[in-house]
């Protein structure tokens, strides 16, 4: 009988009746680390931020439902810190809590490319140093080329497609969204991300309560 599941706690995780660590699952800035109560904290507090940042918007103004969004930041930030799990949490429960507190519905094309954006924006999380005190020069720019690179994929691809197959929504309505979009976090998440970023390094890696060993 095959056995499927995850150990939160100091991790093993049991797959296919095999036991195997996630704290070193990776190698070479790609890690899954172990989920403990700070990342759990991290978690509700950056969902919770993300909930309430989601009116707060700089519109585009030339396409619309686009704008600068500073909780694209504050979730690339967290996803930065903490890892994909957290970023992924964050990015799909954040984003359709907010949907339904304020739109009084979810548009889940739009959900899940937040979701896969801090995923991916997440495996990184030890090349960037951040907790560390090492996010400065060039981890400044891996951070910020990853997230270019999660933005493109989650909005030039992933949130158009979903929009035509689940809302059959026009292509180059959709694609042209996606485009600005893309533009609008990746300007917001250079901006206020990098400096998240910065100033946990410099002032809250080593003291925040959300980084003590367990």
């Amino acid at each position: 009988m095959q056995t499927w599941g995850i150990v939160l706690d100091n991790p093993p995780i049991i797959f296919n009746n095999k036991l195997l660590k996630l704290k070193h699952s990776y190698k070479g800035g790609f890690v899954m680390k172990k989920f403990g109560i700070k990342e759990v904290v991290a978690t509700g507090i950056g969902t919770a931020l993300f909930v309430v940042l989601t009116e707060v918007q700089i519109p585009l103004g030339v396409i619309p439902n686009t704008s600068l969004q500073p909780r694209a930041a504050v979730l690339a930030f967290l996803a930065a810190v903490f890892g994909p799990v957290v970023g992924g949490i964050i990015g799909f429960l954040g984003h359709a809590l907010g949907d339904a507190l304020f739109y009084g519905g979810v548009w889940w094309s739009w959900v899940f490319p937040d979701a896969i954006f801090g995923i991916l924006v997440g495996l990184f999380v030890k090349k960037y140093q951040i907790k560390e005190g090492g996010f400065h020069g060039k981890n400044i720019a891996l951070f910020n080329a990853v997230q270019v690179i999660a933005n493109a994929i989650a909005w030039i691809v992933v949130a158009p497609v979903l929009d035509i197959l689940i809302y059959a929504e026009p292509a180059k309505k959709v694609f042209v969204q996606g485009i600005f979009a893309f533009i609008g976090n990746v300007i917001i998440i250079a901006i206020l991300g990098s400096l998240l970023g910065v100033g946990y390094t410099k002032i809250g890696a080593k003291s925040s309560s959300l980084d003590k060993e367990d």
